[in-house]
């Protein structure tokens, strides 16, 4: 069995020593989007990945999360470990209950392995239609998954670009559970936030059982300035679309740090800074807490909120 593997060139590797956050988090904030990554000698990476991440692993998640003040963990598979959820499954059963998880699964999965993956923590699938990440997203296969995890009360967790929206629409209001939609659809910021293709997010979200994350500004910004070097005012192009969403859907919203940060080549934001992003999307405690604590806390921690 392949045990070493070399990561992809050009990929950024995630700081190992992030600042404090001058942003205090609210008690019990809860990072709605982390991955782990391997450490590919213990859980291999998949044969048909598109890409080789660095090693991260459980243990240096939870180090992160204390750090930064976090209190608990969604871990989401990784494309590059395909449908072996071994190192997420792995990682929430290590995380005494301040972990849940989000699957990779194919479509003849059993109701045994969906009951074993529901012990474990996990509590919705991904499915992904970022052609740079997946070859295909069949939804009739996508459509028969749903179908298997809805009786368990899962979500399914979307993830694709803002201009894509359009022909995916008809078929993500088709599946019979909630939708969660990672990083605010992906939204082409340098388009105005007002315009038509925010717009048909917005209706979309509003018109379906839709929560949305407001994650990932490193992503969607184009004139930045990056989360670096103590910048207190990251991404300021991607702000007006989070503040729009958390405006609109306080209750439906979601923050997570997509540590540690995948398929980065231009630059790697640094973990602190990206806390201290926060406030300049939620600007009041009101909507701090929510987006951070009563929502979360309620679409995975169900009947536990304080």
């Amino acid at each position: 069995m392949e045990t070493t593997f070399t990561k992809t060139p050009g990929w950024l590797d995630w700081y190992s020593n992030p600042s404090k956050p001058r942003f205090r988090l609210p008690a019990g904030t809860v990072d709605a989007h982390c991955h782990v990554f391997g450490p590919g000698a213990d859980f291999p990476f998949a044969p048909e990945r598109k890409y080789t991440p660095c090693d991260a692993s459980k243990d240096q998640l939870f180090a992160l999360r204390d750090h930064l003040g976090i209190s608990r963990n969604v871990i989401v598979q990784a494309t590059c470990h395909g449908a072996d959820n071994s190192a997420m499954v792995d990682a929430v059963r290590s995380s005494g209950g301040l972990a849940r998880g989000v699957a990779t699964v194919r479509p003849d999965i059993s109701e045994a392995e969906l009951s074993r993956l529901d012990d474990a923590g996990v509590r919705g699938v991904r499915f992904n239609f970022l052609k740079r990440l997946v070859s295909s997203a069949p939804q009739e296969d996508l459509a028969a998954i749903a179908r298997k995890i809805a009786p368990l009360g899962w979500h399914v967790v979307i993830y694709f670009e803002g201009a894509d929206l359009e022909g995916l629409e008809g078929f993500f209001a088709s599946l019979p559970t909630s939708l969660v939609v990672d990083h605010m659809g992906r939204p082409d910021v340098t388009k105005p936030v007002d315009g038509p293709e925010f717009s048909r997010f917005l209706r979309f979200v509003d018109r379906n059982d839709v929560w949305v994350k407001v994650s990932c500004p490193e992503r969607l910004s184009v004139s930045g300035p990056g989360a670096l070097n103590g910048e207190q005012h990251a991404y300021t192009d991607a702000v007006p679309f989070g503040r729009r969403v958390i405006e609109e859907f306080p209750d439906r919203v979601l923050w997570g740090t997509d540590w540690p940060h995948p398929n980065l080549a231009g630059h790697m934001p640094e973990d602190g800074l990206l806390v201290d992003y926060i406030p300049q999307v939620a600007v009041t405690p009101e909507q701090q807490h929510k987006l951070l604590v009563a929502n979360p806390m309620r679409l995975y921690w169900p009947g536990d909120e304080a």
